[in-house]
């Protein structure tokens, strides 16, 4: 396993739900944790208690290109590196098929596709620099299959998330590049609160958090392409 010490990772969509439990989950292991949201006041504020000097909050919107060229920047200022990418920022629309729009699909591709590309392309030459660089991409069940008529836009920007993290891995295997599409479930967050689902039964996002921190902290000879983490019995995972 690769010691967390002096390895720095940067998460995107840091001030809530699965991001903040990640950055919390990852500056406990003793990672350097640079953490991005739209809002870096709230973002601080909601991870006041990582204390110490191995967290930096920075302004992260999803839908600006070129907010990535500043967050890099200021990461490798304050830490050195760039040892890990985690790509968790997204956004859902529930339309059903025949309410889509160009417009919705326009948002869904810019922050759920999009968004990471610029992210890991500006990240890749530390990455690779690195030797055993890590990109997590946070997909979705949707981005494996359909479920129905559930929110089809999402599931297409999704799926389009499983083939950015494949043509990732490819593009930086020999330098050591690691990439997982992480696949799960409903998670219990903001995102899934009005949902119609009962939220006892939902993935725990520190348990998702713990399985990512187990999975960047492979060695490269143990590469995880896709996590897929079910909360109820799916017919096909």
């Amino acid at each position: 396993m690769l010691n967390s010490s002096g390895r720095t990772v940067m998460v995107s969509g840091a001030n809530r739900g699965l991001g903040n439990a990640i950055a919390r989950h990852l500056h406990a292991c003793g990672y350097n944790v640079s953490a991005g949201g739209r809002d870096p006041g709230a973002l601080a504020a909601s991870l006041d208690d990582c204390t110490g000097d191995r967290l930096l909050c920075h302004s992260y919107d999803a839908t600006k290109a070129g907010d990535e060229d500043a967050w890099v920047t200021a990461t490798v200022q304050q830490f050195g590196s760039v040892d890990i990418v985690i790509n968790n920022a997204g956004i859902i629309d529930v339309a059903a098929f025949d309410d889509l729009t160009g417009d919705i699909v326009d948002r869904l591709m810019q922050v759920n596709l999009k968004a990471p590309l610029r992210m890991t392309q500006t990240a890749m030459p530390h990455l690779r620099a690195c030797g055993s660089g890590r990109v997590v991409n946070i997909s979705s069940l949707s981005g494996l299959r359909v479920a129905g008529q559930f929110a089809p836009g999402y599931a297409m920007s999704k799926h389009a998330a499983i083939a950015l993290s494949e043509a990732t891995k490819q593009a930086g295997w020999s330098d050591g590049v690691r990439v997982t599409a992480v696949c799960p479930g409903f998670i219990a967050t903001d995102m899934t609160s009005t949902f119609d689902e009962d939220r006892s039964t939902m993935i725990d996002p520190g348990d998702l958090a713990e399985l990512i921190a187990t999975t960047i902290a492979l060695p490269n000879t143990a590469s995880v392409a896709q996590l897929t983490v079910a909360c109820r019995l799916e017919p096909h995972f």
